[in-house]
């Protein structure tokens, strides 16, 4: 039986789990319930054996607890909830140490939880067996142009003010700000934004670029350019975070 702490901002927290990983609460393991901050494992009596983190109620959300968690260098192993959704989502940049479906049953669940319970403790910061790094570093913010992406808070700045980006927007400018000059294609950004399992075409691509080139605003727009019949291609020479 393990000491468990699940973050997530679904309330009432005695139904937390239940709502969230339903199979979980048939297994025989302490969990306490807190909300979606991670500061509060540091203010705990005791570590927990594990954490998991929900990302089925709010996405955005439980992704920025994952990198706050990275940022504050706990401990114990991260177990990401996720819904069938996010799965196309996830790559070797989030910050955790396995996932699980929501929907998953009692024996997967335990399974996971055993894999990771069994793994050798790493200090915080420390390399794990293989060279790799626990937990990867806050990546710097990206800045081409005015455009300032920071990953590590989720946020984009215009001209020095903020713009207000659904999650899909978000993903979308965040790719093409990663590749300034570089024309990408419609089918590439259905990949990386949308995952290997979205069955929508290349008309949500156009429908998003419009949304985010409104966003920027008339002086800024054209920095998404379109390549016809072939892709898009965000311009403007990249300089360094300041």
């Amino acid at each position: 039986m393990a000491d468990l702490v699940l973050l997530t901002p679904s309330t009432p927290a005695p139904a937390a789990v239940a709502t969230v990983l339903p199979g979980l609460a048939l297994l025989p393991h302490v969990v306490t319930v807190k909300g979606l901050d991670p500061a509060a494992l540091l203010a705990a009596d005791h570590e927990p054996d594990l954490v998991l983190v929900d990302l089925v109620t709010d996405l955005v959300a439980g992704h920025g607890a994952l990198k706050t968690m990275a940022a504050l260098e706990l401990g114990p192993p991260v177990l990401a909830v996720l819904g069938d959704s996010a799965l196309g989502l996830v790559d070797h940049q989030w910050s955790l140490d396995d996932f699980v479906v929501a929907g998953a049953g009692p024996a997967e669940i335990s399974a996971r939880l055993r894999l990771l319970l069994s793994r050798p403790r790493t200090e915080p910061g420390t390399s794990a067996p293989g060279g790799e790094s626990t937990y990867r570093d806050d990546p710097s913010p990206i800045r081409v142009a005015d455009v300032v992406v920071d990953e590590a808070s989720w946020s984009v700045r215009v001209g020095g003010q903020p713009l207000d980006l659904t999650f899909k927007e978000f993903e979308l400018l965040r790719y093409l700000v990663q590749h300034p000059g570089r024309v990408v294609t419609r089918d590439v950004l259905l990949q990386e934004v949308w995952g290997m399992d979205y069955y929508g075409g290349t008309r949500t691509v156009d429908v998003h670029i419009r949304r985010l080139r409104a966003k920027l605003g008339s002086e800024r727009e054209s920095l998404i350019g379109t390549i016809r019949g072939v892709g898009y291609r965000f311009s403007g020479p990249r300089g360094g975070d300041r």
